[in-house]
């Protein structure tokens, strides 16, 4: 069987290094660590990149090392992915000032992947978001996506 294509956004590698989160920080470590295996084929976009670019520089370090060690594919978020993004912000899925939330779905639908893992509960792993997803992805022409966080997955 093929691994899943997987799509990572920034919660996942800050919480790879938050100690004052140990469970989700250990949990997000056997995520990786089932990547490293196999288990999943991994993805992140230039928009992870971006953020992470914007944290201070001791943090951007440590985040860019888990990067490397997880050697996901990183892919370009390009017009297509916006204008999906966009949909999701006017249709309410995301609210307008956490545009990239929007852009981590967008990019993973727009690429075909099959999930996308995520801590960030406020705005992506959450059921409302999910549902909705699919309904504009149906009627944009892309495939379902399912999202879910690396403590569902583990």
């Amino acid at each position: 069987m093929k691994a899943p294509k997987v799509y990572l956004d920034t919660s996942i590698f800050n919480l790879a290094l938050d100690d004052k989160n140990p469970d989700k920080r250990d949990l997000t470590r056997q995520f990786f660590a089932a990547v490293k295996s196999g288990k999943y084929e991994a993805f992140i976009s230039d928009i992870v990149m971006l953020e992470i670019n914007e944290a201070p520089s001791e943090i951007a370090a440590g985040l860019k090392r888990i990067i490397t060690e997880v050697n996901p594919e990183e892919l370009i978020a390009e017009r297509e992915v916006y204008e999906l993004a966009r949909k999701y912000v006017e249709m309410g899925i995301i609210p307008a000032r956490y545009e990239d939330d929007a852009l981590h779905i967008a990019v993973a639908s727009v690429n075909n992947l099959d999930l996308i893992i995520s801590w960030n509960f406020e705005h992506i792993v959450k059921y409302k978001t999910k549902t909705e997803v699919i309904g504009v992805n149906a009627i944009a022409g892309y495939k379902s996506i399912e999202i879910y966080s690396p403590q569902e997955v583990v």
